[in-house]
């Protein structure tokens, strides 16, 4: 019975349900509260009614209808909005969650459900040890990958537990932020730089830490390759649109799992969303390093990412030489290696930077501007598929190519000037038809002007392969970072370059190799596997004496190469415009793209952008940039919030500097992705 003095009062009846871990069972509990109760209080009154003795520190209440947390607890109820209707939850705010990671094992931990995505991304990173956590986010699987996972499922209804990877027991199963582990920002080396195992005065870390030797050994090696039914059994994208599917299932960075409708032991995959691989160093990034190659290595497997069939015979050599260096570390003992001289582990350290290192020489950069020149052919497509191919005398000079009729006209007036800064250039090579093109697409006010150059042989090709890529990018040949591509080049063009050996032919280990696993389904249908088997070790006659860690690094550097590497498509409609078309989101660029043909029609580059915002209302996003050029595009693919926050993130990635330390501005990236929601 109320009190007569209750019943006059302000009080009212709050209903809340107790998530009770321990039982497994949720109970009801009525509380009678003020509005001007904060919300402290009323965990404090509600654990004095339950009357059970446990630790309650990581339970907060969460509001069902409005689907939010309500953790700030010196809010009153009236502050909240909450009133006699609400339905409020008391649970825990680490849950266990399943995460397929990009080496397609599944790993089940406990994570922060209240924290923002943001936070709990990088929590988990510290847990499995990866550093720059920044550059992955969770994805929801697509109803595509769903459901061809259901009619796989239906021949085999047991549940395969073997394959997960439990880590319940890590750190942040107590609410408190995840500890270090192996995550280590001292320069002591965490990993061998040159076979990936983990350096033998760390292993006496893993007693604090989760990931036990034979953990690190799962996310660090790669392991064993798929057949060819399970590669046919996965989701693969076969257009534009197709690809842009996978990119709907991001989650927002700025709201928590709870929020987003992910619930206890749910699935999700953890990927790298942005590709800027920053300070990707091997004595500190073995899990990074191998969990990037994987997330590649499937991107070429199942089509996400197209290339020729010479690149795919390299990535299958490549891929079976590291098959074969992970089964054999994967034997060895860590706790027997032997101590590493630092001078001698520091000389050994390939020191690989693929975003092209920084230099001190700064003087010269200023100074000395170098420039090409020489004959090249020009390739002018005609009407009826006929081609004019011509040489001219080219010289190419800060970022920009002219073009003249021969060497001695040089000093003269150019034929043509071509500005490459923000174009797009694509590789045309085939090294065993001594074929080595380079395709120039250049902005223009009516699309994109393609222009092909021919180069005569691999060395010409890689100077002016490497100052197109610096122009497009504003940059010019004294950027410290020309020399390094020019040399990334000729290695790529080396690894394209071989011929069968009759050693090779005869390798008794190529018997039980099974291509099928390292190429992609076009190519199993295409050739039989014995003309597959004898390719793929022609093309490992060049890699196979490469040390594990920098066969990963150069499969990285080959993906890092293709045409359409980092690119993340949705399906938009501009402003104006009753068509859709494919928007392509770069670490450095927008480019539009016809739906139908592929084709690219137009780039804005980010160092041109002057602001960007979303009109909520019309889940429009609009951008401005300079020379008074603006977009507005609405989103077709994924929610207007997904592709705004892409954009941001790159911008936000760009600010990192290898001079600070590796603490984030959190507030800045919310700031640049959140659109001011």
């Amino acid at each position: 019975m109320i009190s007569s003095s209750a019943y006059g009062s302000n009080t009212w009846e709050l209903l809340v349900i107790v998530d009770h871990q321990c039982e497994g069972e949720q109970k009801e509990f009525t509380l009678r509260v003020t509005g001007d109760l904060h919300i402290g209080g009323v965990m404090l009154k509600l654990v004095e009614q339950i009357k059970v003795s446990q630790d309650w520190s990581d339970y907060a209440l969460w509001w069902e209808q409005k689907k939010c947390w309500l953790l700030k607890t010196h809010w009153t109820l009236d502050k909240c909005g909450v009133q006699a209707d609400a339905k409020l939850l008391f649970t825990t705010q680490h849950k266990m969650l399943r995460l397929r990671l990009p080496n397609m094992k599944t790993v089940r931990l406990k994570v922060s459900f209240s924290s923002v995505v943001f936070k709990a991304v990088s929590d988990i990173c510290k847990i499995l040890n990866i550093r720059r956590s920044e550059e992955l986010s969770l994805l929801k699987q697509s109803e595509d990958t769903l459901r061809k996972k259901k009619k796989k499922d239906k021949n085999n209804k047991e549940v395969d537990t073997e394959d997960i990877l439990n880590l319940c027991n890590s750190p942040t199963s107590s609410g408190l932020s995840a500890s270090p582990g192996l995550y280590s920002k001292t320069m002591t080396p965490t990993y061998d730089p040159i076979s990936g195992t983990p350096a033998s005065s760390t292993i006496t870390w893993f007693s604090d830490s989760p990931l036990t030797e034979q953990n690190c050994s799962i996310l660090a090696f790669s392991h064993h390759n798929c057949s060819p039914e399970t590669l046919a059994e996965m989701y693969q994208p076969r257009t534009l649109a197709d690809k842009a599917k996978l990119n709907a299932g991001w989650l927002d960075s700025s709201r928590s799992l709870m929020e987003q409708g992910v619930l206890e032991d749910d699935q999700l995959l953890l990927r790298f969303k942005y590709y800027t691989f920053f300070d990707l160093n091997p004595k500190y990034d073995a899990v990074r390093i191998n969990q990037i190659y994987e997330q590649a290595r499937w991107a070429i497997l199942l089509e996400e990412i197209d290339c020729t069939e010479e690149e795919m015979l390299i990535f299958a050599a490549l891929q079976y030489h590291i098959s074969k260096l992970s089964s054999s570390s994967e034997t060895q003992d860590f706790t027997n290696e032997s101590e590493v001289d630092e001078v001698e582990a520091a000389l050994s350290n390939l020191e690989v930077t693929l975003d092209g290192g920084k230099s001190s020489n700064i003087l010269e950069d200023i100074t000395d501007i170098p420039k090409l020149a020489d004959y090249l052919r020009l390739v002018r497509p005609r009407r009826l598929s006929i081609k004019t191919i011509k040489p001219y005398w080219f010289v190419f000079k800060d970022t920009s190519i002219s073009y003249f009729k021969n060497k001695e006209s040089g000093q003269g007036e150019p034929i043509e000037k071509l500005n490459l800064k923000g174009c797009e250039v694509v590789p045309d090579v085939n090294v065993a038809a001594k074929k080595f093109g380079i395709k120039l697409l250049i902005p223009v006010a009516a699309g994109m002007n393609e222009v092909y150059l021919r180069c005569d042989n691999e060395n010409q090709y890689a100077r002016w392969m490497a100052a197109s890529v610096l122009a497009s990018k504003g940059k010019t040949m004294a950027d410290s970072s020309y020399h390094p591509e020019v040399h990334k080049i000729l290695s790529f063009l080396k690894m394209k370059n071989w011929t069968m050996s009759p050693q090779a032919a005869s390798d008794p280990e190529s018997i039980d190799m099974k291509p099928e696993c390292f190429v992609s389904l076009r190519y199993t249908k295409k050739y039989k596997s014995k003309q597959l088997a004898a390719r793929i070790l022609e093309a490992h006659q060049n890699v196979s004496q490469m040390p594990l860690v920098e066969a990963k690094l150069r499969f990285i550097q080959a993906w890092q190469s293709l045409p359409e590497f980092g690119l993340s498509y949705y399906i938009v409609r501009f402003k104006g415009s009753k068509k859709e078309d494919v928007l392509g989101v770069s670490y450095n660029r927008l480019i539009r793209i016809d739906i139908a043909t592929g084709d690219p029609i137009t780039t804005w580059r980010f160092s041109t952008m002057k602001q960007w915002n979303v009109n909520w209302e019309i889940r429009q996003v609009g951008i401005e940039f300079d020379q008074n050029v603006s977009i507005a595009f609405t989103c077709l693919s994924a929610d207007c919030k997904i592709i705004h926050e892409h954009i941001g993130g790159y911008i936000f990635l760009s600010t990192r500097s290898k001079d600070h330390n590796e603490s984030l501005d959190e507030e800045l990236f919310h700031k640049l992705t959140g659109g001011q929601e």
